[in-house]
């Protein structure tokens, strides 16, 4: 295996990652309106996942940083023809950090509500946005002979990519719902149950016929073979299945095993589907642009590989152990949404 290759692929497993642990995140504010029944449930809700959400972008920051590094003319061409779509990304995760991090700076119903309201609506929008942006890679978009983008923000709207963008919110949604199971008690714990049941089918027909569409699109735009991208199609779908399977069956903590393999599988079809080229060229085939086209010379990938052995084991142990010192349920109670917050001391046995 290449370099550019081996590139290539860790970019998927950097945004297969940030997808899983984003994922339940943004889940979890897009169920603040119908879990919680008080201001005292979104306290609890939004601090299941306080501790975690910023450590869990980090991902994203990760994968953007290894295209920029790794596949500069990929990044440029990507930057450039989703200009609008990306920077109303960052504009709705600028408004969800506030969310975070202002809500409880001032008393006040009309104050909290409005926060928690901004926190919902970038919720939904992000992952959605994300879902478009990356389906409209292998969809297509209009390159020319340079490889630079020609087209409007109007050709990233495709059937296929908005269905990617409402499979990833519907996913998420079911992510979060099995998270909150997992991280709550009480009624909002039961309440998490339900919404969990209550997406679990609708859920599992949008992602399932997202990842049939995948392998069309691949085939059919990307002249792909449809071994490669069927393989994470059928991981995914089949994790979807037993998503909805272990719901029935109470095994709260397998279902949201079996979401997070699903939201992995989304992206994992999505890059199979892409490879060779890193960006399909619409209706001209011949302009995309290819791993090999967008790659760094050989002596930068070679350096950030070493770099990236280095620090990489240490952000995945730093956030493991984070994930297991604040792995205790919330019960209900007032908490602050900080990222800084950590569950009360216990008193020794005995």
């Amino acid at each position: 295996m290449t370099l550019e290759i081996f590139w290539f692929c860790l970019i998927g497993v950097f945004w297969a990652t940030y997808f899983v642990l984003e994922g339940f995140d943004f889940g979890v504010g897009m169920l603040l309106p119908f879990v919680a029944r008080d201001d005292e449930d979104r306290r609890t809700m939004l601090s299941a996942v306080g501790p975690v959400w910023d450590g869990n972008e980090v991902w994203l920051v990760i994968a953007a940083g290894a295209t920029f590094a790794a596949f500069p003319a990929w990044y440029a061409t990507m930057f450039s023809g989703f200009y609008l779509a990306l920077l109303l990304i960052l504009v709705l995760l600028i408004v969800r950090v506030l969310s975070f991090e202002w809500r409880e700076r001032r008393d006040g119903e009309r104050w909290q509500r409005r926060w928690w309201q901004l926190n919902v609506v970038s919720s939904v929008g992000v992952p959605f946005l994300w879902g478009l942006a990356l389906a409209s890679l292998l969809q297509g978009v209009p390159l020319n002979g340079d490889h630079h983008f020609t087209g409007t923000v109007l050709d990233l709207i495709g059937p296929y990519s908005v269905l990617a963008g409402a499979a990833t919110v519907l996913l998420f949604a079911l992510h979060g719902a099995t998270f909150l199971t997992l991280r709550t008690s009480g009624g909002l714990h039961d309440r998490a149950v339900a919404a969990a049941r209550r997406l679990r089918l609708v859920a599992a027909v949008v992602v399932i016929g997202f990842l049939v569409a995948t392998v069309v699109v691949a085939t059919t735009r990307n002249d792909r073979d449809v071994v490669a991208p069927l393989i994470p199609a059928v991981v995914g779908a089949g994790a979807m299945a037993l998503a909805v399977l272990f719901l029935v069956r109470g095994r709260s903590g397998r279902a949201f095993a079996a979401s997070a393999v699903a939201a992995a599988s989304m992206v994992a079809a999505i890059f199979a589907g892409l490879y060779p080229r890193v960006i399909v060229s619409h209706p001209d085939v011949g302009n995309s642009l290819t791993v090999a086209d967008a790659a760094s010379a050989h002596y930068a990938l070679s350096v950030i590989t070493v770099v990236g052995a280095l620090c990489l084991p240490v952000v995945l142990l730093y956030q493991g152990w984070t994930y297991h010192v604040l792995r205790a349920r919330l019960a209900g109670r007032s908490a602050t949404t900080s990222a800084s917050i950590a569950p009360e001391p216990r008193p020794p046995a005995g």
